[in-house]
């Protein structure tokens, strides 16, 4: 690899132990693979939204459903001074009727809603886009800890989110590389204050996936629980 993060990197000073209540869905690795969604979504509820020229991951857009304030804004809710819960929706949100009602759906407390317009980019390409998330800045140690899940909205199946835990010394472990598979109906939930992540996205034309930050909750473990894939 040409790049690999160092200890210089920003993603190293994100806490990772924290009293907050955690997901044990998610205690092993840090990801769970949900059961392909079955939603009938018009590309219009995707395609017709307003997008920001927001940079995360790679060459990336967003179109917020729900913010800090319900304004178009992809900033971190910490720079309205909350955690990323108790979210608004936008007026994008009235553009995509079947993805709010999925979100709703869930009964979880959630935070910033967004669709990602990611174009393609190698594995090379995108490594240097990897990091930890800050999703629980602000966030009370009593309280509930906010990991993000997706559904994917295109078809790529040669594409996929790329996740390490953590070594020793605070940088991706190469050992512990999980690799999500992104074709359309996709779904998984992660802790990505705890993993390194990014896209590497294979196909020719942008891949879209909806993106929400949940509060972890008896709620939500129970929707990842009965959202799990059937056992043969």
């Amino acid at each position: 690899m040409s790049f690999w993060p160092t200890r210089e990197h920003w993603s190293v000073q994100i806490p990772l132990e924290t009293p907050h209540q955690r997901m044990p869905a998610l205690a092993e690795t840090g990801v769970v693979v949900l059961a392909d969604s079955r939603l009938e979504i018009p590309p219009t509820e995707w395609l017709g939204l307003e997008y920001m020229d927001w940079k995360s991951g790679g060459d990336t857009n967003f179109a917020p459903l729900a913010s800090a304030d319900g304004e178009l804004d992809c900033r971190g809710f910490w720079d309205k001074g909350k955690t990323d819960k108790d979210a608004l929706w936008t007026s994008n949100a009235e553009l995509s009727p079947t993805l709010r009602s999925y979100v709703d759906a869930v009964g979880a407390n959630f935070g910033r809603v967004r669709v990602i317009k990611l174009e393609p980019q190698s594995r090379e390409q995108a490594i240097p886009s990897m990091h930890r998330d800050d999703n629980n800045r602000f966030n009370p140690p009593d309280e509930g800890w906010v990991v993000r899940s997706w559904l994917e909205l295109t078809d790529n199946p040669d594409s996929y989110m790329l996740l390490m835990d953590n070594g020793p010394d605070g940088l991706p472990d190469p050992d512990s590389e999980v690799r999500v598979p992104l074709h359309r109906g996709a779904r998984f939930v992660v802790d990505t204050q705890r993993l390194w992540h990014v896209v590497v996205h294979n196909g020719n034309a942008p891949r879209y996936a909806l993106i929400t930050s949940f509060e972890t909750s008896p709620t939500l473990e129970r929707w990842v629980d009965a959202n799990l894939p059937a056992r043969v």
